[in-house]
């Protein structure tokens, strides 16, 4: 329940979010002039990448020394929540049914979390995007590919120093430094809620229409629950993964978005106010 709650309220905070959240100077953007499609072709971009990369990583890493005073709430209060959970995860996990059932049906729903299913939905974005000649569509997979890099290695760093036993290890204590299965694989943060909610906030930027952030914030939210019923993180876990990817989404969003794509129309967003339309009549 304690899962569930959090959840709502994050949920709702991030459905209200049309701008980003934390203070972001942009910077270049992933889609320049020269990379439309009828010039320099749909590989062109991805050359600036590992340069962004780098960029990103060293913002990231450094950011508790340049954080603005606006974004430390932010700061407070997830951190805070993730203390608190992490404080009480093996009573929590205790309290699930923690069946045969419970946990094949939660591992099935956390596969959407999957490298395996995000890498091939940003890759959808930007060639079906590059198809249709819709650089709103190629930009957000762009973005997204840059943050999902980003993720994975912060995700990877951490668990490498936290090093915590997952629920079904080590007596289901979650003590951190603990793991027999190596660092590797540490339970906290978990890899699938940072790269699902990083991709969801993506996605929720580019189109802020209440429809796509119902959709995308509620897969995301269902991958981080599910990882908590398959018995692979704690609550701890799940919502320090979801906290970092939505706000690591935002601040690459707020970093890499051209906004001269605000001016123009893209096809999804003339067909989601359609049938936003289409709904408000009936």
């Amino acid at each position: 329940m304690k899962v569930l709650a959090l959840f709502l309220i994050s949920g709702a905070y991030a459905f209200a979010q049309d701008q980003t959240a934390i203070e972001v100077k942009p910077a270049t953007p992933v889609i320049q002039d020269k990379d439309l499609w009828e010039r320099t072709g749909i590989l062109h971009p991805f050359k600036r990448m590992p340069r962004f990369v780098a960029r990103d990583q060293a913002q990231i890493w450094t950011s508790p020394f340049h954080t603005a005073k606006s974004d430390i709430k932010w700061w407070a209060i997830f951190g805070g929540a993730t203390a608190a959970l992490v404080a009480t995860d093996r009573w929590t996990v205790q309290q699930l049914p923690n069946s045969s059932s419970q946990v094949s049906v939660s591992t099935w729903a956390s596969r959407l979390g999957s490298a395996y299913t995000l890498i091939p939905v940003s890759a959808g974005f930007y060639l079906i995007g590059s198809k249709r000649h819709d650089e709103r569509f190629r930009e957000t997979g762009l973005i997204a590919f840059e943050t999902l890099i980003d993720t994975q290695i912060m995700v990877t760093a951490i668990k490498m120093i936290a090093d915590r036993a997952r629920p079904d290890e080590s007596d289901g204590r979650g003590r951190f430094l603990d793991s027999p299965s190596g660092r590797w694989k540490s339970s906290f943060p978990s890899g699938h809620a940072i790269t699902t909610w990083a991709l969801a906030s993506v996605i929720a930027h580019e189109y802020p229409k209440p429809l796509v952030k119902v959709v995308v914030y509620a897969l995301a939210s269902t991958v981080v629950v599910a990882r908590v019923g398959a018995r692979r993180h704690f609550p701890g876990d799940v919502v320090a993964g979801a906290s970092m990817g939505w706000f690591m989404g935002d601040y690459i969003f707020g970093k890499r978005h051209n906004r001269s794509l605000d001016r123009k129309r893209s096809g999804v967003r003339s067909i989601l106010d359609h049938v936003e339309l289409g709904a408000s009549i009936q």
